[in-house]
């Protein structure tokens, strides 16, 4: 599995698929110590802009054309609450699919929310639609961001990264944690 270090919206992060890297065995596997950000995948559920919008008076607004990707990332969060790695692999955006093996997925991810603990709440703070992210290649994103309380980290922001596939579909290609 290859593990890049990156800089995404200002803050490093440890990528996998945003930054293109390819699938490489070679590569040290992430220590809960390096690894403050992991990259994941997601599929669709449902989400209303109208409850997003309200959800926090300090969110930014949720543009209604995101509710499809802010769904995707609701979506995949659970299975990764629910240790369903695999799961949310499978269920990914066929560009990190690409980039990393199920298996050393589910390896990092369980390495890096392990020792976080259980989650204790979760809310949103904004959904910013993209067409360029830095190290990704240019289409359709959205940049969702929730403010995590984990039951050994008090204070997390969680940015997931969902991108419309061919198929209009929105998947998730990006996660990380800080």
């Amino acid at each position: 599995m290859a593990i890049v270090p990156c800089r995404w919206a200002g803050f490093s992060v440890l990528l996998v698929a945003a930054c293109g890297a390819p699938k490489s065995p070679a590569a040290p596997p992430p220590d809960a110590a390096a690894a403050s950000s992991i990259d994941s995948a997601s599929p669709a559920a449902s989400a209303s802009p109208a409850a997003s919008a309200s959800a926090s008076p300090a969110m930014g607004p949720v543009d209604p054309s995101s509710e499809a990707a802010t769904t995707a990332a609701k979506a995949r969060l659970a299975l990764v609450d629910d240790g369903k790695y695999a799961d949310s692999w499978q269920q990914g955006a066929k560009n990190f699919q690409g980039a990393i093996s199920s298996e050393d997925w589910a390896k990092a991810a369980a390495s890096v929310r392990g020792p976080l603990g259980r989650l204790v709440s979760r809310q949103l703070r904004s959904a910013q639609f993209k067409t360029s992210l830095p190290g990704a290649p240019d289409g359709k994103y959205v940049v969702v961001q929730f403010a995590t309380v984990f039951e050994n980290k008090a204070r997390a922001v969680e940015t997931v990264t969902p991108a419309q596939e061919a198929d209009g579909s929105w998947k998730v290609s990006g996660y990380f944690i800080r």
